[in-house]
């Protein structure tokens, strides 16, 4: 049998040709390597990463809080929950996260018995597979939306925080509420660099049973992804449309342009 020698690599730190694109992305490219094996930063960082993953996972939403953070929005605030508050049960049954407690309906139907005005939108909030990216971004991003439909002279219904959701839940609070627009915020699968992406789910007229063709989708919302004032300008012009013609999801194209100054604005990162 012919033996063959160990091959040896150097020692030292080899940089890659693409570093200088790192300043664009939070990707994992241009690592560079020592030996035949990655750096110890980059190693660390994607521990430090999957690590943030799983925590944004498995993190219960502080509803406190983001009550707290929301009191400028000036609207009442109800709390509901799906049949899959459990974190274990909502991993495990996603079709449970789609379905409304008992007493979340009637906690609904009973708002909807004494207020009887007409309802342009309702603004959900849950915290789907990242209740981090919940509490990060909504603060912020839910006063501007609901000055943004103000101005149009919309009617808004109170702002609904959801424990255990995923996003068909929107659905039914849409239909019990009788709410014309359904925008449904939701933490969303976090990437290893995108623990805090939020995500937006748009349906005009929304009923319990609805299919995902039926919805329009803005994803990434978080400070190292889409600003906030382009997604809401995205949103709104979704809205605009889907009031004329009366419908949403695959139908209803994204035909907003973003500014040419917005395009260029330096966007935070994540590391």
């Amino acid at each position: 049998m012919k033996l063959i020698a160990n091959v040896k690599f150097e020692s030292q730190l080899k940089d890659n040709p693409w570093q200088k694109l790192k300043a664009f992305t939070d990707a994992r490219i241009a690592l560079g390597r020592t030996g035949g094996s990655l750096p110890t930063r980059p190693s660390l960082e994607f521990q430090l990463a999957h690590a943030q993953a799983k925590d944004a996972v498995l993190k219960l939403l502080d509803v406190d809080s983001l009550k707290a953070g929301l009191t400028k929005s000036g609207l009442p605030v109800l709390e509901i929950d799906s049949q899959a508050l459990e974190n274990d049960l909502y991993l495990k049954r996603p079709d449970l996260g789609r379905v409304l407690s008992e007493q979340s309906k009637t906690v609904l139907q009973q708002y909807r018995t004494e207020h009887q005005q007409p309802l342009d939108v309702v603004i959900i909030l849950g915290d789907g597979l990242s209740a981090r990216a919940i509490e990060e971004n909504a603060p912020y991003f839910v006063p501007a939306l609901i000055d943004a439909c103000k101005e149009e002279g919309w009617q808004i219904a109170p702002l609904v925080i959801a424990r255990g959701s995923r996003v068909a839940l929107g659905d039914e609070v849409a239909e019990i509420l009788q709410a014309k627009m359904l925008v449904m915020l939701i933490g969303e699968r976090p990437g290893l660099s995108s623990p805090d992406s939020m995500g937006i789910y748009y349906t005009y007229n929304a009923f319990k049973g609805c299919h995902d063709a039926l919805r329009n989708c803005i994803s990434n919302v978080r400070p190292a992804g889409l600003a906030y004032p382009i997604a809401i300008q995205r949103l709104m012009a979704l809205m605009h449309k889907s009031c004329e013609l009366q419908l949403s999801g695959v139908q209803l194209k994204d035909e907003h342009q973003t500014p040419v100054d917005m395009q260029h604005s330096p966007a935070k990162r994540l590391f």
